[in-house]
């Protein structure tokens, strides 16, 4: 296995065009994406929806879910600190389980992001839309996906600088609160009802499971989404100078980054808080702790952070769509042009085009919300649970490839394989079946739309594969940057 993506056989040098993907992502890049790809818009618009139906219990949906990610990252980081790639996870299933696998998983994904960069947009637009209502709603969207774009397309470099101090600024308002948060519930913050915040609330109004216990899967309906972007790390690493010490570093430390800015905030929010009270719901979880706290502009403050988070959210969403899309262009599962770079190593067309889909997906948004937009954003609801479905049964045969070829490589190793592997496969086919029994929240609907559009890519990727199949039968000859030839020498 090589440890760098490899070109096809028509790139050139690195810095010329077409060179390839260039190592343009310092250490303190990769540093604040690991630590910001965890953090995302949804856990601070989300979160008040989980508590309503859990109660202070959501904090146990949110720590099954996080170990779900957290195993589900150990097994990409031993298959991504082997092989460091920017089609990360499509690219080891293209090689552990077939091209299919490839192939499905990654135009999936790729839907998923550009599905995102429409809805992340649409947020942004409302918040700058309420701060400066001159400019309509759309017109704010527009600029804010032009300026990323031109961004994303200056250089691998640039986006990894507007990603640090955005991951930044989320990193510091999350830390802020639990530390402010943290005061208030031992009563030595000035201001504050020693009554009113406090542990008291985990286990009042109701008990820690106010609505039993079959409310913590019903949480974790309402959480799992949230956790994606915690794979970008490992896309982000093939771009990097030290592509395996970033993997490593970045998978062992998820554990404490789901503990502190996951089960940490909301800890507080519900200690803080009753669960049962109605500012919840009505101004959003942390809104609502900071108002109980008497912070002056608690609203104004939280919307710079969460529009931050969408600017986050939307800059990484085009990366890392782009780059799956030039990871399945090099493996010849899109076209040629997708694995195309620019001399700074930009994959331009890639980029445009992931962007492109996001610009339709917004039009889709103001035009028609409630039918086009709405099966967009439901149909790829579940995508993430897909790819850590594959990720499992990829890490299940790759183990055994890098074992076999090269040793070495298994710098990163995941715990109690294969057993715990099968356990964590086995977690993620439950909740997907949980899911489909949920009709409150569209659990069922979401799945069924999911697998939709799953089961038709799975056919093409079935089409193209027998299609390949019948031209080497046949004797035609396999062109060179052909999916049997790039295949051949990215996972070789």
């Amino acid at each position: 296995m090589t440890s760098q993506p490899t070109p096809t056989k028509a790139a050139q040098a690195p810095g010329e065009p077409g060179g390839g993907l260039q190592a343009g992502l310092k250490n303190r890049h990769l540093s604040m994406i690991a630590i910001g790809g965890v953090i995302g818009a949804g856990l601070f618009v989300g979160s008040s929806s989980g508590i309503a139906t859990a109660g202070p219990g959501i904090l146990l949906s949110y720590a099954l879910v996080g170990t779900l990610v957290v195993l589900v990252m150990r097994m990409l980081g031993e298959m991504s600190a082997a092989n460091p790639t920017s089609g990360s996870f499509s690219a080891h299933a293209d090689r552990a389980l077939g091209r299919w696998a490839g192939f499905s998983i990654g135009w999936l994904y790729w839907f998923f992001w550009v599905v995102v960069l429409a809805v992340e947009a649409t947020a942004g637009a409302k918040i700058l839309e309420g701060w400066m209502p001159a400019v309509p709603q759309w017109g704010w969207a527009l600029i804010v996906m032009v300026v990323l774009t031109a961004t994303n397309l200056v250089s691998v470099g640039s986006y990894g600088e507007f990603e640090f101090w955005f991951a930044g600024i989320k990193v510091v308002a999350i830390g802020a609160f639990i530390v402010v948060g943290a005061l208030a519930i031992l009563g030595v913050l000035p201001g504050v009802e020693a009554q009113k915040a406090g542990l008291d609330n985990l286990t009042g109004h109701g008990g820690f499971l106010p609505h039993g216990p079959g409310a913590i899967l019903t949480g974790v309906l309402l959480v799992v989404f949230s956790f994606m972007g915690s794979e970008i790390a490992t896309l982000a690493a093939g771009e990097s100078e030290d592509p395996q010490r970033a993997v490593t570093k970045s998978t062992n430390s998820i554990i404490w980054r789901i503990a502190v800015f996951y089960l940490g905030s909301i800890l507080v929010v519900v200690a803080l808080l009753p669960w049962n009270d109605p500012s919840i719901k009505d101004k959003g979880s942390y809104v609502a702790a900071l108002d109980s706290l008497g912070i002056a502009h608690a609203g104004q403050i939280m919307n710079v952070i969460v529009l931050t988070s969408v600017l986050s959210c939307l800059n990484s969403g085009l990366y890392t769509a782009s780059r799956m899309a030039f990871s399945l262009g090099q493996r010849g599962d899109a076209p040629k042009a997708f694995a195309r770079t620019t001399g700074r190593g930009v994959p331009m067309t890639a980029i445009l085009v992931s962007v492109a889909f996001g610009f339709v997906a917004v039009f889709f948004n103001y035009k028609f919300p409630d039918s086009v937009f709405l099966f967009l954003v439901n149909s790829s609801g579940a995508v993430a649970l897909f790819v850590w479905l594959a990720i499992c049964f990829s890490q299940l045969r790759m183990r055994k490839i890098i074992q076999r070829e090269a040793p070495e490589k298994l710098v990163v190793r995941m715990w109690l394989y294969p057993y715990l592997t099968w356990a964590t496969a086995a977690m993620i086919v439950f909740v997907l079946g949980y899911m489909l029994t949920d009709t409150e929240h569209d659990g069922r609907e979401t799945v069924l739309l999911s697998l939709l559009v799953a089961a038709i890519v799975l056919v093409i990727a079935f089409v193209r594969q027998n299609v390949g199949a019948g031209a080497r039968s046949s004797g035609q000859p396999v062109e060179s940057g052909s999916p049997e030839e790039t295949r051949a020498e990215v996972g070789a």
